[in-house]
């Protein structure tokens, strides 16, 4: 299969980043983040939006927030990684105490962010957690 890398920045063109955050400005920043880094993004303000969607087959990563009213971002990860267990998974949280919640949930993700972050510290991890994934080889 041809190596469709961009050799500069090692990223594959077109993939495509899940975002889901209540925020509509972090939502925004991130949407804009990423597509500065030439992913293609869906962007989500709630769990449910995103579950509900149909695309979550067609993402390669995704990006959550923890702490979203309804839906959680750990109610989240359970219920995409029952349907996508190998989904390369990123958190956020502006609640750094929150992260002990995670150790609990028995799930493994790429990386846990606490907000705010360096955007270019998040770009490596996204690009390192699709490298280790299925996705190295698209």
């Amino acid at each position: 299969m041809p190596d469709n890398r961009d050799p500069m920045t090692a990223r594959t063109p077109g993939l495509i980043i899940g975002v889901v955050d209540d925020d509509p400005s972090i939502l925004r920043s991130l949407e804009w983040l990423l597509e500065s880094a030439d992913y293609s993004v869906r962007a989500f303000a709630a769990g449910a939006d995103l579950l509900e969607s149909g695309c979550l087959t067609e993402i390669a990563c995704l990006i959550s927030d923890i702490d979203m009213a309804g839906m959680d971002g750990f109610e989240l990860l359970r219920l995409v990684h029952d349907a996508r267990p190998d989904l390369p998974t990123i958190l956020v949280t502006g609640y750094p105490e929150t992260l002990k919640r995670l150790s609990l949930q028995g799930r493994s993700v790429s990386r846990v962010f606490t907000k705010p972050f360096d955007g270019q510290e998040l770009l490596t991890a996204v690009r390192d957690t699709l490298r280790r994934s299925d996705h190295a080889e698209t």
